[in-house]
């Protein structure tokens, strides 16, 4: 617990160099490209338009039933999880390497280490901010209009924020220390990608109550379904399904306390890992 708000501690006080550091390191990434940070747009509308084409021609572009008697266009559900997938996979992934990617730069200034993963979360949100601007411009012209519902994305992106950062608290410790760590990640996050609702509508595919039930230990089912009800203005995920919310924040609890006695155990023997 006392590695828990040491590092609670450190992003408050630290935010605004987070922030700065954050916008920073978007410029950076793209800074040697024609387009800039177009490309961070462009990337995830190419994927979209590609999964569209080979599970659409699977789903025979068939309506997805998101409650019973609502439909919705196969491109249009899918847009609406596949924003947050790409939000997710690029934070992780670039999280678990923030750390020992930057430890010659961190051993010359007085920096916490934990604000490290904070920078890189924060740099792809902005982006993730831009991708939802666009999709909800174009659910506006396919019909599904701003609602009431969507103030639950205010809710469900800080709860992405949070696991994210727990997560990357993890990882990062632990690619710094096993550099193979990042790659195992990356290939788990791509069978991920096909374990959650972001593809196909699994409770549609599946009838198997076990396996739906074991599916939705993936925290991101939560997550992308919660996201599609405030698209879609079906109901206040979070609430209706309270009992699926207090697993997720418990397992959110459990790995940032896991995580922040991993990092702080390690951090000061980061420097030795160069």
């Amino acid at each position: 617990m006392k590695s828990a708000i040491t590092v609670i501690k450190e992003q408050i006080n630290h935010f605004y160099l987070i922030r700065r550091l954050s916008l920073y390191e978007l410029k950076s990434k793209n800074k040697n490209n024609y387009l800039g940070m177009a490309w961070e747009v462009i990337n995830p509308l190419i994927q979209i338009l590609i999964y569209w084409f080979v599970f659409g021609s699977i789903q025979k572009r068939a309506d997805i039933q998101v409650i019973p008697g609502m439909d919705v266009p196969f491109i249009a559900w899918l847009m609406g999880g596949f924003i947050l997938w790409t939000f997710f996979y690029q934070s992780t992934i670039q999280g678990s390497k923030s750390i020992y990617t930057r430890l010659a730069m961190l051993s010359k200034m007085n920096f916490p280490m934990s604000a490290i993963p904070s920078f890189v979360i924060f740099s792809q949100f902005y982006v993730h901010l831009f991708m939802l601007i666009i999709v909800l411009i174009l659910l506006q012209f396919m019909g599904y209009f701003i609602n009431v519902y969507y103030l639950q994305l205010i809710y469900f992106m800080f709860a992405t924020i949070c696991l994210l950062f727990a997560v990357s608290l993890i990882m990062s410790t632990l690619s710094t220390i096993i550099r193979d760590v990042h790659m195992f990640l990356n290939a788990t996050l791509r069978m991920f990608l096909y374990l959650s609702p972001v593809l196909w509508p699994i409770s549609a595919v599946l009838d198997n109550a076990t396996i739906i039930t074991i599916l939705k230990l993936n925290p991101l089912y939560y997550l992308i379904e919660g996201y599609r009800s405030a698209f879609f203005g079906t109901e206040w995920y979070f609430i209706t399904n309270w009992p699926y919310t207090l697993y997720f924040w418990g397992l959110v609890i459990v790995l940032f306390l896991f995580g922040s006695m991993l990092h702080m155990k390690f951090r000061r023997h980061f420097i030795d890992y160069l």
